[in-house]
């Protein structure tokens, strides 16, 4: 029951693990505010470790800069100065070289804190409070998703389009009693920050939704450049949570055993887009190639969307 409630699983309220919400009031704290200048890692870190999660700044850094990366959250809830990673896998910088202060839509979780919205509790060493859930304005557990694996429960919650959730919220203040199939006509799908073409019929969407569990089928986006005589694929979004070197590399290796001899060779020209360039041999039908691609590689995946339950292990 502590490893759930205390570690591996976000509240239903606030959408956040314990160590998030503690970064969060830290910052808050520091007067870290998005029209504030910005405060090294290490502060931040630091800070949170004395006062809120004791820890070490070892294991709050790491879940500062997953807040950060925009190809991890929909609407990352930290401003992040220098490298906090990239999609590609690369590790962010040492604490001590970057940089951090709150995004806008974390003011929104924190801005009714001083007015006795939530209830305080003693942190670990009773000196001083710390809330026991934010008052979030938004619906954060939807918008930004959730990942956690506890003893015999876990959750893998899909983001969300806030606007798309704010319709929805409005629309169960106005009726209580909305079905699934009701809230689907605002929520049309999980909305991931690399983009993406989900595949699953609304039908299907529907099922997973009412059962909380089932698989999201994700595929990468394309289109055709180059003409006849020099055609290229461009892959425009590749599916959520997966390495795009790691995607590329894989590419690169089945050109390299000639299992897709169409393809002559492959750059990445990403740079804040994703482009990954595909050239073609004269002829070559780009359906015929994409269609081995998305069978062969993690350019089509799965998101195994699960809300809190009981794990395989315990039946």
């Amino acid at each position: 029951m502590s490893v759930i409630i205390s570690r591996a699983l976000p509240d239903a309220r606030d959408g956040l693990k314990p160590s998030q919400r503690r970064i969060l009031v830290a910052m808050d704290d520091l007067s870290l505010a998005p029209n504030r200048g910005f405060r090294k890692c290490a502060k931040v870190a630091g800070y949170t470790s004395g006062n809120y999660h004791p820890h070490g700044e070892a294991i709050v850094y790491p879940t500062l800069v997953h807040m950060a990366q925009d190809f991890r959250m929909r609407y990352p809830m930290v401003d992040g100065q220098g490298n906090f990673g990239s999609i590609d896998g690369d590790s962010a910088a040492a604490y001590r070289y970057t940089e951090a202060r709150l995004q806008k839509v974390t003011v929104e979780m924190l801005e009714e804190l001083s007015k006795e919205t939530v209830d305080f509790r003693p942190n670990y060493d009773g000196k001083t409070r710390e809330p026991i859930v934010l008052p979030s304005r938004i619906p954060n557990l939807l918008v930004n998703g959730a990942t956690g694996i506890a003893v015999g429960m876990a959750t893998n919650i899909p983001p969300h389009n806030l606007g798309e959730v704010a319709e929805a919220c409005e629309a169960l203040v106005r009726k209580r009693r909305l079905k699934v199939a009701d809230l689907m006509k605002y929520i049309k799908g999980p909305d991931f920050p690399t983009g993406g073409q989900i595949l699953n019929t609304r039908r299907e969407l529907g099922k997973i939704y009412r059962e909380g569990s089932g698989a999201v089928k994700v595929r990468g986006e394309y289109k055709l450049e180059g003409g006849a005589r020099k055609p290229k694929i461009i892959v425009t979004s590749i599916p959520y949570m997966v390495q795009k070197d790691v995607l590329v590399r894989t590419i690169g290796d089945l050109v390299g055993s000639r299992k897709i001899p169409q393809i002559n060779d492959i750059r990445d020209e990403s740079t804040t887009d994703i482009r990954i360039v595909l050239e073609l041999k004269q002829g070559a039908d780009p359906d015929v190639v994409m269609a081995y691609l998305f069978k062969n590689t993690n350019l089509q995946n799965n998101f195994c969307l699960l809300y809190t339950s009981p794990s395989p292990r315990d039946g």
